[in-house]
């Protein structure tokens, strides 16, 4: 028998479908970004136990919170230890001071690292945190503090999500005082399970197992992530034993996955939406009648069987699948109307056409799993009622953030929830906030669906809130600034080697516990 590679055996590369946008997770939203940082580098107050969204301790071991739900008080969890690199050695080990730091970054414009983040904090500021918390403060060494204006429903789920990671406030000063503060994007520092080592763009992202992560050491002594757009090249990668994971194949490869022995393949319900953003800042996309004929043109049905083939997904009629509570089953997704369509654009004056830009990114990922292909079915059915449409292709990062710039008409986008919370998806996506901030891709607000969704995150009883999100769904599908694709289901593939790894109903990938096994 030949000898075992224990080297080899120590290192998981994983093939995974886009760049991370960078290191600091609390400036993006992406899910590739949030996988090579808050699920690798970071921590967070509040943690979800693996393949749920059942919320447990991270770094505050226990916490209160007071009979009117103002006041959350953390006590964080004791020796725990940040990162080392070759330019920083920690001091201390985590305290109150690195929390109060990470929030208060995000929260006051007057904090001397606030205005250094570029993109900004698309989280904090869809979701309306600055105008949620009154204060966070230090009670002593291992207490916190958040002090809320008004009660918020999913606030302790919130803080289990990526943009609420706990950084090293000595690193922050240092890198400060040395005047390199980009460095906290490109060299992150945290307390994780894994310890940045280097990226490569567009090639891959190096970690080396954290040996004193206060939840157990991983198994694992190195993490590669092998940046591969192309899920044809992921798949050959796997088969060949270049990776032992394969992130996001297509759905129709999936019966030929399922029949190499060598391979496992994972499949999970996940809280995923894939939509069409129609951006309403742009005419005629103003028009709400515009938005219902490109919703009656597109036929889903067709799409959602080249894109996803047999069960891979279920047709989307809201913002986030009916398996989340507060899902109306009475909505019902548009019906494929030319007819119909041409109308409203006639009644909108639009009935000589006019022409569109239709955005996509190159690689498949779980949303998307064939853009090329999607969009030019888009393209296609915008034809028939005289909507003529240009294909533009960006890679993931650039894609994002020139449509948080505005400068689309329509883009396919999705979204993976964070938290098991309907505002997740609420908020974040639609929200007036989220318009302002640039995440709302559709640029859309209604000032009585944000109220609706504003009034639903203060009311602390389930059923009021479903009633009030019922509401919010009903207003959302009558003003169409999507076109809902799909629900995909979630699959992974690993070599037979591989163990301990557990899928999140979220989409987020983490390796902490994994190990490989001859």
């Amino acid at each position: 028998m030949a000898a075992i590679d224990k080297q080899a055996m120590d290192t998981l590369v994983v093939c995974t479908e886009a760049s991370p946008e960078g290191f600091d997770i609390v400036q993006y939203t992406a899910a590739t970004t949030a996988d090579a940082s808050a699920e690798t580098v970071f921590d967070r107050l509040v943690s979800f136990a693996p393949g749920s969204t059942e919320l447990r301790p991270g770094l505050a071991e226990r916490w209160e919170i007071s009979a009117d739900g103002l006041s959350y008080t953390f006590h964080l969890r004791q020796g725990v230890k940040f990162h080392h690199s070759k330019t920083f050695s920690p001091s201390r080990n985590l305290n109150a001071d690195d929390v109060l730091w990470s929030f208060q970054r995000q929260l006051d414009p007057q904090h001397p690292w606030h205005k250094l983040a570029g993109r900004g904090f698309p989280y904090a500021e869809s979701m309306g945190m600055a105008t949620l918390i009154e204060r966070v403060e230090k009670l002593d060494d291992n207490t916190v503090r958040f002090t809320l204006k008004h009660p918020e429903a999913p606030f302790l789920a919130d803080l289990a999500m990526g943009f609420a990671s706990i950084y090293s406030a000595e690193y922050a000063e240092q890198l400060l005082a040395q005047g390199q503060p980009d460095k906290l994007n490109r060299q992150p520092i945290g307390t994780g399970p894994f310890v940045f080592e280097r990226y490569s763009k567009d090639a891959q992202v190096r970690f080396t197992g954290n040996q004193d992560y206060w939840n157990g050491a991983p198994k694992l002594a190195r993490l590669i992530f092998a940046i591969t757009a192309d899920p044809n090249v992921r798949q050959q990668k796997l088969q060949a034993n270049d990776c032992q994971v394969a992130l996001y194949p297509r759905p129709t490869d999936i019966p030929a996955l399922r029949s190499d022995p060598e391979l496992k393949v994972l499949e999970l319900d996940s809280l995923l939406i894939a939509y069409v953003a129609l951006n309403t800042r742009h005419p005629p996309l103003d028009d709400v009648r515009v938005r219902q004929a490109i919703n009656l043109v597109f036929d889903k049905n067709v799409y959602l069987r080249a894109q996803f083939g047999e069960g891979g997904a279920s047709p989307a009629v809201a913002p986030y699948p009916p398996t989340l509570w507060g899902h109306d089953a009475s909505l019902k997704g548009w019906p494929h109307n030319l007819e119909r369509a041409r109308q409203l654009l006639k009644e909108a004056g639009q009935q000589n056409g006019f022409h569109l830009s239709i955005w996509t990114r190159p690689g498949g990922g779980p949303t998307n799993p064939n853009p090329g292909i999607g969009a030019q079915m888009l393209q296609a059915d915008l034809a028939k009622i005289g909507i003529t449409a240009d294909i533009r292709v960006y890679e993931w990062g650039e894609l994002i953030k020139r449509a948080k710039n505005g400068e689309h008409d329509l883009v396919f986008m999705g979204w993976a929830g964070d938290n098991g919370d309907p505002d997740n998806f609420l908020t974040p996506n639609l929200s007036c906030a989220a318009a302002a901030s640039g995440e709302n891709q559709a640029g859309w607000c209604d000032p009585l669906f944000d109220a609706l969704i504003q009034q639903a995150r203060q009311t602390r009883e389930q059923d009021q809130r479903a009633a009030l999100y019922r509401q919010a769904l009903a207003i959302f599908h009558e003003q169409a600034p999507w076109i809902p694709l799909a629900h995909p289901k979630q699959f992974s593939v690993l070599r037979r080697d591989v163990y301990g790894f557990v899928q999140s109903p979220m989409g987020s990938n983490n390796f902490s516990k994994v190990k490989r096994e001859p």
